[in-house]
């Protein structure tokens, strides 16, 4: 089983442009996550797939392994699935550019799904861990997502779900963490298939592969992300690079 590991990096950002770009600790971040990838020695090889040539240089220019994107794209999935249209490769994991603290046990986990799934029913892999706190729960920028008793995901969303009506009856909200690993006919499907009422809603694409069937098994971790989407979250990276 060949196995990929894929970062989409778009230079522009609505909450931080450029931050990829941006230095922690004498390096971009952009190259932080790819070294950070590469370093977990799960993946037979490592690219940074992007529509900036700045992010581009950046990455040959260090030695690393980049592909341009030759379209605009509306998603990561469809930036990454232009870029391995034409690999032979069994599973791509999509790497966040934005989150340089890769930690490699989340990533293991992920690819055990596909390794275990000798019936190939599994299209998708993904992370989600429970939040308990309020405000994160009815954080809109905190995804939420539900799973069946197989752990297979049943419907994400910027909402709360399962919605309280009746409380102290059990129920765990999950956060999904966006590291996905994809088969790559699952990946090549997305590419081709045109966006639905509920992705469009929501603005999660996740969903297109759940409202055109896709079965996305959800691995829980006690993993949380370290993500920068803001200059205060890079203000904060910088601290840990110190440490």
């Amino acid at each position: 089983m060949k196995i990929i590991a894929v970062i989409p990096a778009r230079y522009a950002s609505t909450r931080f442009p450029a931050k990829l770009l941006q230095d922690l600790g004498g390096k971009t971040v952009i190259m932080r996550t790819y070294e950070a990838a590469v370093k977990t020695a799960l993946f037979d090889d490592v690219f940074v797939v992007t529509d900036s040539e700045l992010i581009y240089n950046e990455i040959i220019s260090n030695g690393g392994k980049a592909i341009m994107s030759k379209k605009e794209h509306e998603s990561g999935s469809d930036r990454i699935a232009e870029a391995v249209e034409n690999m032979e490769v069994d599973v791509v994991i999509n790497v966040q550019g934005d989150e340089p603290f890769i930690d490699k046990k989340p990533l293991e986990e992920v690819i055990a799904v596909f390794k275990a799934d000798h019936d190939k029913k599994v299209d998708l892999a993904s992370l989600m861990f429970e939040i308990k706190e309020k405000t994160d729960i009815e954080n809109p920028n905190n995804v939420k997502v539900i799973v069946d008793q197989q752990g297979f995901a049943l419907y994400f969303s910027r909402s709360v779900i399962p919605y309280p009506r009746e409380e102290n009856v059990g129920v765990r909200y999950m956060k999904h963490i966006g590291i996905y690993a994809f088969r790559k006919e699952a990946l090549m499907d997305f590419y081709k298939l045109p966006m639905l009422a509920l992705e469009a809603s929501e603005k999660l694409e996740q969903l297109r592969y759940l409202e055109y069937g896709k079965r996305i098994k959800m691995v829980e971790t006690t993993h949380a992300s370290i993500g920068i989407d803001t200059p205060e979250d890079l203000e904060k990276a910088r601290l840990l690079v110190l440490k």
